[in-house]
């Protein structure tokens, strides 16, 4: 057995509560639900999963731990996703008003596929781009894995394919709750307030990144 039903119930909730705390992908999500709907919102989500699970298979196959141990590799990661993060924030507050993330200026009325690629590819980005999250599963999944396991590598791949989709309920509470918004008089007049704050969240989000100490093992 991987893990006990009772440990699996306390690492299910642990993942609500740490995937309840906002973020650059929280805020992502939000954004682009309340800029493109619901549909958006759920699109950003896939983006976010698939780069939780690019996390999951690299830190499974060990270079999560080269990431945690090697300080030019982190570092290299780190100053990328911090400038990705700094050039969304940046496009934001430049352009309040029009669609942010990766858009090429192409209207979504008229090019509804080609945007949905781009939010999932911003998802993906503002995730994969960020190492803080494959220190994150290196650090927390291990303590759920019970001593008596023969294959760790299995059983670290499924429990971080378990917290991903363990965070699904969440995420999906987000896009609901963003989507409702949408539709209030506040959404409708405050849309380039909204772009200007999530411009300087986000530029705070890269900032914290790129001042990030690795953590010396």
């Amino acid at each position: 057995m991987l893990i006990e039903p009772s440990q699996l119930l306390l690492f299910m909730v642990a993942g609500w509560v740490l995937n309840l705390t906002p973020g650059p992908d929280v805020l992502y999500v939000v954004s682009r639900t309340l800029r493109s709907g619901r549909r958006a919102g759920f699109t950003a989500v896939a983006g976010i999963i698939t780069g939780c699970l690019v996390h999951v298979t690299l830190a499974s196959l060990g270079l999560g731990m080269l990431l945690a141990t090697s300080a030019t590799l982190f570092t290299a990661i780190k100053w990328i996703g911090a400038a990705y993060l700094l050039w969304v924030g940046v496009r934001l507050l430049c352009n309040p008003g029009a669609p942010a993330t990766l858009q090429d200026g192409v209207d979504a009325a008229n090019n509804p596929a080609g945007t949905g690629w781009q939010i999932f590819a911003g998802g993906f980005l503002t995730n994969v781009l960020n190492p803080k999250v494959m220190l994150f599963f290196l650090a927390f999944l291990p303590q759920f894995i019970a001593p008596s396991v023969q294959n760790k590598t299995l059983a670290f791949a499924m429990l971080g394919i378990v917290f991903t989709f363990n965070g699904l309920p969440v995420n999906a509470v987000y896009v609901l709750l963003a989507d409702r918004m949408r539709t209030s008089r506040w959404a409708a007049r405050g849309m380039q307030w909204l772009d200007r704050v999530a411009g300087v969240l986000f530029i705070g989000f890269g900032l914290r990144l790129a001042l990030t100490a690795r953590a010396v093992p």
